[in-house]
């Protein structure tokens, strides 16, 4: 949570920039904000893959993501 005095000094400054120099200082606060969810709260889809397809991506991830097919492209 942000304290009333760091917010009104970050407007302030903020204030003084020109709207691009704005800009970037907000793509940076974006870039700080953590992203994603906690892993505790994945635990709800933890065993919903059948083992069956765990095995079979698994295998195709071994056998085939190292390969590189230079006439592909």
């Amino acid at each position: 949570m942000v304290t009333a005095t760091i917010s009104k000094n970050l407007i302030s400054q903020l204030d003084k920039l020109p709207y691009d120099l704005q800009l970037y200082v907000l793509d940076f606060a974006k870039a700080l904000t953590p992203k994603g969810v906690e892993g505790k709260n994945l635990l709800r889809f933890s065993g919903i893959i059948n083992p069956d397809d765990l095995c079979l991506m698994s295998d195709a991830i071994e056998n085939n993501c190292e390969k590189v097919n230079i006439n592909e492209w």
